[in-house]
């Protein structure tokens, strides 16, 4: 049996365990728990699709209609949607509101501005943009999510592509693992040559030539592009909170580099919303245990990561986890995380398997 088998047999298990537990009424049990009042539900978000970007990359990607099925289970079960930093004072004071939940979205994406931000409005929910600030400046397609989706628009061809790199490349992109070998050499070659953002730009539009593929139209669209400054100005006048998440959304194991990161950062989101960001998202959800001190160093309240579970008060604020919502998790597995019976899942498998 193969992985991809292994993995789609796991998560058929789990939606089976999900449905048993809701008919059993475990869901309502835990979600009005003394237990889940005292934790706190960070959900993170990444894209809204303006197209079929929700197809192309379902972990990070949502359709907007979903979304607003997210808010809409969020209102109907009675949760508190919470403001960032005072979730957080809440969470530690021990006078978090009941069923709390607190909205995060990485990258700062036009998406957001165009797709998720209208909904927020509409429900009166607050949220949080960890804004990666490098291309609010540069009004191009994020290079690498870019040419990403344009190979996997072409999926299922072979093409011969001269004059796109140094040497003809032949892209076979018949499956995922070839259509990651062709993006990894696309994603080397520029890392090799330090294309600027600019150069690194005409590069895909090759790549568009040499896949028939109208990239105008993608930049058009604003498709896979950050919000520019005028949009995140925008944002913060409206009451969403716009926090860290490093200048090029990446984090240096030097300390001055990782400094001059979140320096840059900050200084950005400061002359674009006017005010001082001190919360802060792990790229990636990467993170190193000597991060913490240059994080403390400079102010920083929290960080979040990719870790999913629910925060306690017992959690290092620099270390939270969040729960990462996507077209490939289902509503059952929504509600399963919302409610907290999710986390007391993982947290007693993990018990389990620290025993045997």
């Amino acid at each position: 049996m193969n992985n991809g088998h292994r993995i789609t047999l796991k998560k058929r298990l789990k939606l089976l365990g999900l449905q048993l537990f809701r008919g059993l009424g475990l869901f309502a049990v835990v979600r009005e728990s003394r237990w889940r009042s005292r934790r706190l539900l960070i959900l993170a978000y990444h894209g809204f699709s303006l197209k079929d970007e929700h197809q192309w990359f379902p972990e990070l990607f949502l359709a907007a209609s979903e979304f607003e099925s997210r808010l809409a289970s969020l209102a109907a079960g009675g949760y508190t949607v919470v403001p960032l930093a005072g979730a957080l004072e809440k969470l530690y004071d021990g006078s978090l509101p009941e069923k709390s939940v607190v909205i995060t979205i990485d990258d700062g994406n036009y998406d957001f501005y165009a797709q998720a931000f209208p909904l927020l409005k509409r429900y009166s929910f607050p949220a949080t943009v960890y804004l990666t600030t490098y291309y609010c400046d540069h009004n191009l397609p994020l290079f690498n999510h870019i040419c990403s989706y344009m190979l996997w628009k072409r999926r299922g061809q072979v093409l011969s592509t001269p004059g796109l790199t140094d040497s003809p490349l032949r892209l076979d992109l018949r499956s995922k693992e070839t259509q990651a070998a062709a993006f990894q050499e696309l994603v080397q070659f520029a890392e090799d040559r330090r294309l600027s953002a600019e150069e690194k730009d005409q590069l895909a539009r090759r790549l568009a030539s040499a896949l028939d593929i109208d990239y105008d139209e993608f930049v058009r669209m604003r498709m896979l592009h950050r919000m520019n400054p005028a949009e995140v100005a925008a944002i913060a006048s409206a009451g969403i909170d716009v926090q860290l998440h490093t200048h090029r959304h990446r984090t240096p194991h030097d300390r001055t580099l990782f400094r001059a990161e979140i320096e840059e950062n900050r200084d950005r989101i400061t002359t674009m919303t006017t005010r001082n960001p001190n919360h802060f998202c792990y790229p990636s959800g990467v993170y190193k245990s000597e991060f913490l001190p240059w994080l403390a160093e400079m102010g920083i309240l929290s960080a979040t990561t990719c870790v999913p579970g629910l925060a306690s008060p017992d959690m290092n604020p620099l270390l939270l986890p969040r729960v990462l919502d996507g077209t490939d998790v289902s509503a059952i597995e929504f509600d399963g995380w919302i409610s907290g019976l999710s986390s007391c899942m993982r947290r007693n498998a993990q018990v389990i398997h620290a025993v045997n």
